[in-house]
C-alpha cells in the first residue's frame, strides 16, 4: 500500500529563529510548530547567543542578517569559530539588495540564503532539507 502522509515525528533538536521583527519570528515559529518543530526565538544577536549557551544543541538556525547591535554576519563568525556550532546549518534571511551581505554569509558557510519577503511554506521545506539531527535523513524530497 502507498505510504500515507502523516505528521512528522518531533525532532529531538529545536530550531533557533533569530529576527528582530517580532511578527516575522512569530510567522516562522507558527509554521514550524505546525510541523512539529520546537522553536526557540531570539530578537537580537546577543539574545541568540544567550539562547545557544542555554541550549547548545539545536538542529538549525534561521537567521536574519540585519539585526541591531550584533549583525547576523557577526553571529555567523561566532558560530563558525566555536567547535560546537562550526557546522551548524544556517538559513539566512535578508532583504533584497544586500548582495554583499549574501556573499559574506555564503563565504561563512551558510546552508542557504533566502530573501524577504519569503514563503513560509518554502522556508519549511528548506528547514526540513537542511536540518541536522534525527530528521536529517527524512528531508522533504518534494522541496527540490
Amino acid at each position: 500500500m502507498t505510504e500515507a502522509v502523516t505528521d512528522s515525528p518531533t525532532p529531538a533538536l529545536p530550531i533557533l529563529v533569530v529576527d528582530d521583527e517580532p511578527h516575522i519570528g512569530r510567522i516562522i515559529r507558527t509554521r514550524l510548530e505546525q510541523d512539529g518543530v520546537r522553536v526557540l526565538l531570539a530578537e537580537s544577536g546577543v539574545e541568540a547567543l544567550d539562547q545557544l549557551h542555554r541550549e547548545p544543541d539545536v538542529g538549525l538556525i534561521v537567521l536574519d542578517l540585519m539585526l541591531p547591535g550584533m549583525s547576523g554576519i557577526d553571529i555567523l563568525r561566532v558560530l563558525r569559530d566555536d567547535i560546537r556550532w562550526s557546522d551548524l546549518p544556517c538559513i539566512v534571511l535578508t532583504a533584497a539588495g544586500q548582495e554583499a551581505h549574501w556573499q559574506e554569509a555564503e563565504a561563512l558557510g551558510v546552508a542557504e540564503v533566502m530573501s524577504k519577503p519569503f514563503s513560509p511554506r518554502r522556508l519549511l521545506a528548506r528547514v526540513r532539507h537542511h536540518m541536522r539531527g534525527p530528521r536529517a535523513s527524512t528531508d522533504d524530497s518534494s522541496s527540490q
